[in-house]
């Protein structure tokens, strides 16, 4: 018997996912490399659920804060994959407005296929990653039903299977330290998403997947770690997928540099409060620790205030990001990559009123003087240039105190630094070494958004997912993005999730079938994007790719000096 609360979160995210009932009649099984499997058929979308299927052993007592393992147990008989397991633990309304459904032994997989599929139809495969800061997340999330798209690329007659895993995030997959180095556990939940992509090359034939066909996929922390495993290992290319789909994230990830010596204090402080400052071997120790114990830790003011995010480790993650794509050491697989047109509003952090304060600001993430006063100038405290555009002018007086006076000042660069100047690297960089990119441009201010935020981080995931019912964002922290919209915005649902189906399918997005706008490769003497916008006739059009190119051109150079990435 389930805990209750996770009994909820199923027995919400089944209703959300489906809303009709499960036929008994036509029970799907399946036989993988350990044993067979149950899953469950939705007569609804004609679709079967393999869910909760463990791809990794559980990392728990003397496996935990290790490289996850591969299952090593094979069985007679058949198990049950007919419900999400608990998401791994994590630190955000991603977690408890499911209830905090969450555990130590988590690392599992969920497939969603068409019903009635076999080996020999050798579908593509999409592999989603959550995003969520490395912090939180996790695939039993009503938001990224998999359903909703997969049922789209059945009306396509281009059916997918799609694939979601769960790995560790926060201290549980990221914490670091010279300990950890010495045994060669680093970036945890990193090599969970890659142990969950071998397990897909050794499995999914078996759902009527192919292996040579898959797309990793992601959003927010998920784009960065699609971006982590183009450039993981030097950029080898182990053939654990064929193309690449990174919702604003990048290779060039914030990786910073940081070495031991800056994450050790975190790690020191973890000891301390578990009491394994005097052992021997605190990694012993603190693989002894209850989990509810190291949860309180890890959910303490002191470690919640840390970052938690992948290094370079001089194994998987080898090198800067951006220097690996300058010198071309990246899986050179078609790449489909964008970035929302605000996205500065989710990530710009304090209150800046003055130039002065803008200056202290931007030497936060690393430039000198010389620097930041250059970026200063490049980024002018004009709001007729700064985002969003949604807020005419400045933010009223009265919300000077929430936003700051320069807020689109601010807004501007922070986006630019976070996600388009990295967006439009990455880009240049397919181009420069001929790999087929395509980059993208959303900017639709959904329900609920108010002109300060604009078409901020993570609005376009909905119309990616084709999630027209909204289902995940009606709690305490969200709305419907669709509700009192207009018609144009489920037009433009069904445009971009059947744009991503074409990808998965052709690694080229212009095989959706709902649009005569042709979205280009991007190219250096041709640098555009496809702009996704309600208000603009047939809801797509192409933009050359040069919206704020000197402050952007500035950023890119400064890129694996000044700012560590």
């Amino acid at each position: 018997m389930l805990p209750m609360p996770l009994a909820l979160a199923i027995g919400l995210l089944a209703r959300s996912a489906t809303c009709y009932p499960y036929s008994p009649a036509t029970i799907p099984t399946v036989t993988v490399v350990n044993g067979s499997y149950t899953g469950l058929y939705n007569t609804h979308y004609d679709q079967d659920f393999f869910l909760g299927m463990p791809y990794a052993q559980p990392p728990v007592g003397d496996l935990r804060f290790r490289v996850a393992q591969p299952l090593d147990t094979t069985w007679n008989g058949t198990r049950n994959a007919t419900q999400y397991s608990y998401e791994c633990y994590g630190y955000s309304s991603d977690d408890w407005v499911l209830g905090n459904p969450v555990s130590e032994d988590c690392l599992t997989i969920n497939v969603v296929r068409p019903h009635g599929i076999s080996e020999q139809d050798s579908l593509p495969v999409a592999f989603w990653i959550y995003g969520g800061g490395f912090t939180a997340g996790g695939s039993l999330d009503p938001r990224y039903n998999l359903s909703y798209i997969v049922q789209q690329s059945v009306e396509m007659d281009t059916p997918m299977i799609g694939v979601s895993i769960n790995y560790r995030v926060q201290a549980w997959g990221f914490l670091h330290s010279q300990e950890l180095v010495n045994e060669n556990s680093t970036n945890m939940g990193l090599r969970d998403q890659r142990l969950g992509l071998h397990w897909v090359q050794e499995n999914i034939a078996a759902f009527g997947g192919d292996p040579k066909r898959v797309t990793i996929w992601g959003q927010s922390a998920g784009a960065e770690s699609v971006g982590y495993h183009l450039v993981a290992y030097g950029g080898r290319d182990d053939g654990l997928f064929a193309r690449a789909l990174s919702e604003s994230g990048t290779p060039v990830a914030s990786t910073a540099y940081w070495n031991v010596t800056e994450w050790q204090p975190v790690y020191d402080a973890v000891v301390n409060a578990t009491n394994c400052s005097g052992a021997a071997d605190s990694l012993s120790c603190l693989r002894n620790v209850p989990a509810a114990t190291l949860n309180n830790v890890f959910n303490s003011t002191t470690v919640k205030a840390a970052t938690f995010i992948p290094v370079i480790d001089g194994d998987i993650v080898q090198r800067s990001g951006a220097q690996q794509l300058l010198d071309g050491d990246f899986v050179k697989v078609p790449y489909l990559l964008g970035t929302n047109f605000d996205e500065g509003t989710q990530f710009t952090r304090g209150v800046i009123n003055t130039t002065d304060q803008f200056l202290a600001y931007i030497k936060t993430f690393g430039p000198n003087d010389t620097v930041a006063e250059t970026l200063a100038a490049l980024y002018p405290d004009i709001p007729a240039i700064g985002i969003p555009a949604t807020l005419d002018g400045r933010p009223p007086e009265s919300e000077w105190v929430t936003y700051g006076k320069q807020w689109k000042r601010a807004a501007a660069f922070t986006g630019d630094l976070k996600e388009q100047s990295v967006r439009r690297f990455a880009a240049q960089a397919w181009a420069q070494y001929n790999v087929s990119a395509y980059s993208y441009h959303f900017d639709v201010r959904a329900n609920g958004d108010t002109p300060e935020i604009g078409s901020t981080h993570f609005v376009e995931v909905a119309f990616v997912f084709h999630n027209t019912q909204g289902n995940g964002y009606k709690n305490v922290v969200a709305v419907d993005p669709f509700e009192g919209e207009p018609e144009t915005f489920f037009e433009l649902a069904t445009l971009m999730s059947r744009m991503w189906v074409s990808f998965v399918n052709y690694g080229d997005p212009n095989y959706s079938g709902v649009t005569r706008v042709k979205w280009p490769v991007y190219s250096l003497d041709t640098p555009q994007n496809i702009v996704f916008d309600v208000n603009v006739t047939n809801l797509a059009y192409i933009e050359d790719d040069y919206y704020r190119a000197p402050g952007m051109a500035y950023i890119e150079e400064h890129l694996t000096t000044s700012f560590g990435r």
